[in-house]
Order: structure tokens, then C-alpha cells, then sequence
């Protein structure tokens, strides 16, 4: 398994549990870990060459920075 991949899985993985803690500053964290692993993601469906996949990866990403952006000015 290649860096990418480890990166996306630990980010990913991370993110998906903290989203739902009841715990408010571990949901903080949830897109900013989420939106470290962006990158990750674009670089490696760009060298698969997975179009779809990047444009739904714009998509998340969008969707990461709205949740960032709210949560962290509340």
C-alpha cells in the first residue's frame, strides 16, 4: 500500500469516527482531518486516472471546508 493510500485510510477513517462523537471539539477536528487527507485524494485519482472520482473528491471537498468554516466559528 502506497503513502496516498495510508494517508486516505488514517484521515478518512479518523474523520468519519470523530464526525460523530458527542464530544463538540472532537467533531472540530472531524473536517480538519478530513481535509488534510484532500490532497491525498486528488493526487491519487488524478494518476489513476479516475475522473469521476476527482470531481466527487471536489464535491467533499467543498463539503469539508463548509463544515470547517461553520464549526469553527461557533
Amino acid at each position: 500500500m502506497s503513502i496516498d493510500q495510508w494517508v486516505i485510510a488514517f484521515t478518512g477513517g479518523a474523520s468519519a469516527w470523530m464526525v460523530h462523537d458527542h464530544r463538540k471539539t472532537w467533531r472540530l477536528w472531524a473536517c480538519a482531518f478530513a481535509l488534510v487527507g484532500q490532497p491525498f485524494w486528488f493526487y491519487a485519482a488524478f494518476i489513476a486516472e479516475q475522473w469521476g472520482i476527482l470531481v466527487i473528491d471536489l464535491v467533499f471537498t467543498v463539503g469539508w471546508v463548509r463544515g470547517f468554516i461553520k464549526n469553527w466559528k461557533e
